[in-house]
């Protein structure tokens, strides 16, 4: 069952990263609950876009910071950043989505590094395991799909991941382009809240009846 959460907006303007261009390694900061201010380091890779800090801070207030009991799916999880910050702020089950085999082994360094029994990292397509999860039991998805797959990506993946959580659910989603209530009610989903840091669109969905 989706617990209630607070709807109001933080009004920070966060500042949206360039992304990654490749080469060496970089840090992400997890930016509140129990593993407050912990940095993991994080490969460069093309085309990653670690989630900005001040936009995960916003997306949390948006969800009222307190995620305890709650079961996240991460998708396309990257660098774990949004899986990792909700099992930091209390989600009894997150599970990391990856494909590509280095960011799975540094999502399992992460894990052993923070000791978080409860998230699994789990190497498949992110599309493959959305289909596959029982409907309607998760809290949460995120959603950050590469933003070279185009809309019919993004399409695809809200359609895989709306079945996973019940009305009233919810869906956060990273997108080059805003996404209307217009565009989005024939998937079942309205925005519940969005902002706009540099050239990434960050929306909150909930799933509607």
């Amino acid at each position: 069952m989706v617990r209630s959460r607070s709807s109001s907006a933080a009004q920070a303007r966060p500042t949206a990263k360039a992304p990654r261009t490749g080469g060496g390694t970089h840090e992400v900061r997890i930016v509140g609950g129990v593993w407050r201010r912990t940095r993991l380091r994080v490969l460069d890779k093309p085309g990653l876009r670690p989630t900005p800090d001040r936009v995960r801070e916003t997306l949390f207030n948006w969800l009222g910071q307190d995620l305890t009991g709650w079961v996240c799916l991460d998708a396309f999880a990257g660098t774990g950043a949004l899986g990792l910050e909700a099992a930091s702020r209390g989600a009894q089950q997150v599970v990391l989505i990856e494909q590509d085999a280095q960011l799975v082994q540094q999502l399992h360094a992460h894990v052993e590094q923070l000791k978080a029994t409860q998230v699994k990292v789990q190497r498949t397509d992110a599309l493959t395991a959305l289909a596959s999860w029982p409907a309607q039991s998760a809290d949460l998805v995120f959603l950050d799909p590469p933003f070279s797959g185009g809309e019919v990506m993004f399409k695809h993946a809200l359609q895989q991941a709306v079945r996973c959580v019940p009305i009233g659910g919810w869906l956060y989603l990273e997108a080059p382009e805003a996404w209307t209530d217009e565009g989005l009610r024939t998937l079942g989903l309205s925005v519940h809240k969005h902002l706009k840091a540099g050239a990434v669109h960050a929306h909150l969905l909930q799933r509607i009846a």
